[in-house]
Parts: C-alpha cells; sequence; structure tokens
C-alpha cells in the first residue's frame, strides 16, 4: 500500500537553527528532508536537483519573499510539487496573498509539526 503522503520535502528559510529543527520534526514524523535553501535561487537549485514531493517555505526571506518562491517552484517543470507556507507571523496578517498564492496552505511555526503538514498536503 502506497503511503498518500509526501516523503521527500525541500525546506526553504533563512534561519538555520529552524531549519535544523524542522528537520529533526519531520524526519521523526516519517518525512525525509532532501534539502534546504534560503533563497529562491537556491531553491529552485534543490528542486530541480532532489526532487521532493514537498516544499515548505517561509514567508520572509529577508531581502526575498516567500510568495515569490512558491510562485517559481510552482512554474517548475517537475512532478506535482506540493507548497505549504510557514512565518512566525499570525495568518492573518497574509491571509489574502495566501489564498492568491500556489501554496496548498500555511502553518504557523509555533504550531509545526509532521502531522500538521500531512493534514493540508494529505
Amino acid at each position: 500500500m502506497n503511503d498518500p503522503y509526501p516523503e521527500r520535502c525541500l525546506i526553504v528559510d533563512d534561519n538555520p537553527a529552524f531549519c535544523a529543527t524542522a528537520r529533526t520534526v519531520l524526519e521523526a514524523g516519517g518525512i525525509e528532508v532532501v534539502g534546504t535553501a534560503a533563497s529562491l535561487r537556491d531553491a529552485v537549485a534543490v528542486l530541480r536537483a532532489a526532487r521532493p514531493d514537498l516544499a515548505l517555505v517561509d514567508i520572509d526571506l529577508g531581502a526575498e519573499s516567500g510568495f515569490d518562491v512558491v510562485e517559481a517552484l510552482h512554474a517548475e517543470p517537475v512532478e506535482p510539487l506540493a507548497i505549504v507556507l510557514m512565518s512566525t507571523h499570525d495568518e492573518l496578517e497574509f491571509a489574502d496573498l495566501i489564498e492568491a498564492s500556489s501554496a496548498r496552505g500555511f502553518v504557523p511555526k509555533f504550531a509545526f509539526s509532521a502531522e500538521l503538514i500531512r493534514g493540508l498536503v494529505g
């Protein structure tokens, strides 16, 4: 029986400590982290090389917008990719932008878990 959940994940976040924590949480939940990136350019490069099923993208990437990263990843000619936005900010601050994006949903960083991610993309 095939697992209906994504198994291979790309984390796009410019905070190395959060990337390490997210990797631990996801891998403990059975989701393999195949790469991390801190910029749009690096995210596209990892996507092309590692072919993840899922990308978790921080909304605030310093000088870059996670919304731009979402659209760039969505435009890549790869297998269907589930994209989830995340942030330390409240979802209501970005509700219209999240709704208009190609992302499947939003996860607050304070509530980050493999189960929550799977609930959005399952």
